[in-house]
């Protein structure tokens, strides 16, 4: 029971890591029909950014949290309006060329500022320890990212399904020229969504530093993993991603613990399973 539970635990922490940085790209290839190759790169800036904020400028966590966000948010924003504006639209193909050249400039770019080398970010004191629930202790920053995860699914949720702001992105996704023809600003609308999902990438990125570290190659690394996920969820949907990365999560640590030598094995088989009997996703719509 011991090992189901410490299975468990950290399956639950890794797929809500993994839930917080691939939603954003969920939104940009689901609702805004872009395929973000780069969205990994966004995730590493957020954590480079966090880790010399707190190693080398000495601020407090919570505020590198919050720096690493808005800062890699305002690095997006030329980026989205001179080169993302180009391709929106455009044939799949050209999308991904572009974006897998951004993820090699930024790759090149970190590692030129920050240097070529593995960076930690420091947990606070209440977020190194265990927390004792009385019949087990668990790591403190697997519950933080655990609670990260779930906060971020109900506030997308909402923000998505239940403001103007998430009609006005569903109504520019369906007919961008009614949309406009209606008043809607489709060009601020698309910006603020690439916005969002950019800031969840640096924030996934910050959170899930303990079990995604932030290395050199980590836009690369991942990159699969997380277009994995979106794929194995259905673009655009939450409720799918989230089911997507607890459940491929779940499969990746059970596989880890019982067969370390198989590697990721275990978790693209489930892949391979899920997309040839779900071609559009678990919870995926058709187009």
């Amino acid at each position: 029971m011991q090992t189901v539970f410490s299975i468990a635990i950290d399956a639950l922490a890794y797929g809500m890591v993994l839930f917080v940085i691939s939603i954003g790209l969920s939104v940009t290839m689901g609702l805004m029909r872009v395929v973000n190759l780069a969205h990994g790169a966004f995730a590493m800036i957020g954590g480079y950014i966090a880790s010399y904020a707190v190693r080398d400028l000495g601020l407090a966590y919570g505020f590198a949290v919050l720096l690493a966000v808005f800062a890699t948010i305002i690095i997006a924003i030329p980026v989205e309006r001179l080169l993302y504006r180009r391709i929106y639209g455009a044939p799949e193909l050209t999308q991904v060329l572009m974006t897998i050249g951004i993820t090699f400039c930024v790759i090149g770019i970190a590692n030129y500022v920050f240097g070529p080398t593995l960076k930690t970010i420091p947990l606070p004191e209440h977020l190194r320890g265990p927390v004792d629930l009385g019949f087990r202790s668990i790591a403190a920053h697997k519950l933080f990212a655990i609670g990260c995860g779930a906060t971020v699914a109900l506030a997308l949720w909402y923000l998505i399904e239940r403001t103007s702001f998430g009609v006005k992105l569903r109504a520019s996704v369906d007919n961008a020229s009614m949309a406009a023809a209606l008043g809607v600003r489709t060009q601020v609308v698309y910006a603020a969504s690439f916005a969002v999902a950019v800031g969840l990438a640096a924030f996934g990125g910050v959170v899930g530093a303990e079990l995604l570290p932030i290395e050199p190659y980590y836009a690369l690394r991942y990159m699969v993993t997380f277009l994995v996920v979106v794929s194995v969820g259905g673009a655009g949907s939450i409720a799918g991603a989230l089911l997507a990365c607890l459940l491929l999560g779940g499969i990746d640590t059970t596989g880890r613990y019982l067969m370390p030598e198989y590697g990721e094995f275990f978790f693209y088989l489930a892949v391979i399973v899920i997309v040839s009997f779900f071609p559009r996703g678990l919870l995926g719509k058709a187009n």
